[in-house]
């Protein structure tokens, strides 16, 4: 059967995308081909996009459906998504037996591996173009299953998770393409005839490859390993977070319909759902076929993982104890505000968001004159409550809490210390069954251990702790302290002193940790770009991984070395 997708369609189509890709890796520019505002989408906007109705409209079709992807295997239905905001989505996925589904991954290996490196790196966009023009459908479905307000559902979960997957492929490929397809090789022997050999060089993935999906970002989390192993020539399996199912089978749905009509077998990419307890992933990672282990989620399975997948290359994002060091500022409001945003994003449901603010005793210098610990605290409290004092800007920039153990958190942690700053419960208007809530502000002391307790363990969600220290450089030995033994994905620092910035900057150089300055404006500690911005570094206890680098797609192949007689 001929293929409706040709190698010349996909080049003329997509090549200009991956040759500016691997420009801007290399320049590190801003550069996004995925629109970040939703009316980009539709009518007007991007060829063949669903507008915001539409988009609605195709995710309303899905709820109380069954999801038939057609893959092998399938030996029953499983469901239960719950949306965060409150009603049920309804939707069953096929479960699959492995002992049938794995070998039938494997079965297109062989045809994906002779494509290269170009071809499977031009099919790969062509999934991400098409994922792209559902953007308003996949927000719907990230928004309801995350908890994310419905804005940053469609920029993380759409074009920044778009970007990331892109991201990966161009990594993917670059990394694939260093080696030459052939080469003459003829060695010079005096007064004999030369030796001479023709050899080929050729790119050969590890073997099926495992996505173990998130719940709070199961695009953004999910699409650097799934592309940086399709497009190194492995089969992929997604296995997605049992309450964050959809947004991850519509990509599963997406990737299997370009392979076919590409011409390769659709069964490449496949997904895993699970019953209720299953816990299939534990089962999955050790099984021999699979070689290749993405993870984003908690530290213990994250370890667990790391120790018992022997057969696989295993890449993980689990937790840290983000840091940021107060020391001075000349842009005070600046500082309060963006903190302020940082701490209310998503609920603090990100990997990146700031957990313990470290600041001196004594005080900080300030444009607005000097400040005392208890008033940093304080001004940032009322900052926190002014961004979030109307229900609906609230709701927008809250979300709702993903589920009952960070809300269960949220109203622990008054018992830690003395609060700076209450939670309070909003409103939500359109979804009244969301469960939100503000950001708690938790007084710690940065010399009694039992406080240390608290705030050297990771605290997901909406809670941060102002932590009292001696000073700015018992401040660096805490930051370090916290980064070598929890990890951290993100540190952030205030200071207006060169040889502060000097030192914290040796710090995370030291400890290999990604470092924020002095962020006043409209960029914030707990947000990367794409192309440009380090997600984690690979370096610390919080990730084995950065995404993206080199060092995360070279290790999904191998390059096989035919040599013959010239």
């Amino acid at each position: 059967m001929a293929s409706a997708l040709t190698p010349q369609q996909l080049s003329e189509t997509h090549r200009p995308t991956l040759d500016r890709a691997l420009d801007v890796i290399s320049t590190r520019a801003y550069w996004s081909p995925h629109p970040e505002h939703p009316k980009a989408y539709g009518e007007g906007g991007a060829p063949g996009s669903l507008g915001a109705a539409e988009g609605k409209a195709a995710f309303d079709a899905l709820l109380g459906t069954r999801f038939d992807l057609g893959q092998p295997g399938t030996d029953g239905w499983v469901g239960g998504e719950t949306s965060p905001y409150g009603p049920e989505l309804g939707v069953e996925y096929p479960h699959a037996d492995p002992d049938v589904l794995l070998p039938a991954m494997k079965a297109g290996t062989a045809a994906w591996r002779a494509a290269g490196p170009e071809v499977r790196a031009l099919v790969c966009l062509e999934i991400l173009s098409r994922i792209s023009a559902r953007t308003h459908e996949l927000a719907h479905a990230v928004m309801h299953t995350s908890g994310q307000a419905f804005m940053m559902a469609f920029q993380a979960g759409g074009p920044h998770a778009q970007d990331r997957g892109l991201e990966a492929v161009a990594y993917a490929y670059r990394e694939q393409v260093r080696t030459p397809d052939t080469a003459d090789w003829s060695k010079p022997q005096g007064k004999r005839d030369p030796l001479k050999l023709h050899k080929s060089f050729i790119t050969s993935g590890r073997g099926v490859a495992l996505v173990i999906g998130c719940n709070t970002f199961p695009t953004w989390n999910g699409y650097p390993g799934l592309f940086a192993s399709l497009a190194t020539g492995n089969p992929v399996l997604v296995k997605p977070h049992p309450r964050a199912v959809l947004p991850l089978a519509l990509t599963v749905s997406v990737a299997r319909d370009v392979l076919g009509e590409a011409g390769f077998d659709p069964n490449l990419v496949a997904l895993a759902a699970e019953r209720p307890g299953e816990g299939i992933a534990k089962t999955l990672a050790v099984r021999p076929e699979i070689r290749i282990i993405d993870y984003t989620g908690s530290t213990a399975f994250g370890d667990w993982l790391e120790e018992n997948a022997r057969q696989a290359q295993v890449y993980t994002e689990k937790a840290g104890v983000n840091t940021i060091v107060v020391d001075s500022t000349d842009d005070y409001r600046g500082m309060l505000a963006n903190l302020a945003f940082s701490l209310s994003l998503y609920s603090g449901q990100m990997c990146t968001t700031p957990q313990n603010l470290l600041i001196p005793r004594d005080g900080i210098a300030t444009d607005a004159g000097a400040k005392s610990y208890d008033d940093v605290v304080a001004d940032l409290s009322a900052a926190v409550t002014g961004l979030l004092g109307d229900d609906a800007r609230a709701a927008a920039l809250l979300g709702a809490l993903v589920n009952p153990d960070v809300r269960a958190r949220v109203e622990a942690a008054g018992a830690l210390g003395e609060v700076a700053l209450e939670s309070r419960t909003v409103a939500n208007a359109e979804f009244p069954d969301a469960v939100v809530r503000t950001p708690v502000v938790v007084k710690l002391d940065g010399t009694k251990p039992d406080d240390g307790a608290a705030y050297l363990s990771e605290c997901f969600g909406p809670v941060s702790f102002a932590v009292a220290v001696e000073s700015t450089d018992a401040a660096l030995d805490l930051l370090r302290r916290t980064i070598r033994e929890k990890g951290a994905m993100t540190v952030g620092a205030y200071t207006t002193s060169p040889e502060v910035e000097r030192a914290i900057e040796d710090v995370c150089l030291d400890e290999s940790a990604q470092l924020s300055l002095n962020l006043t404006g409209g960029v914030y500690v707990n947000q990367t770009a794409a192309f440009s911005d380090f997600h984690g570094s690979g370096g610390n206890p919080a990730a084995n991984a950065a995404l993206c680098d080199a060092a995360f797609v070279a290790n999904r192949f191998r390059v096989v070395e035919v040599r013959r007689q010239a």
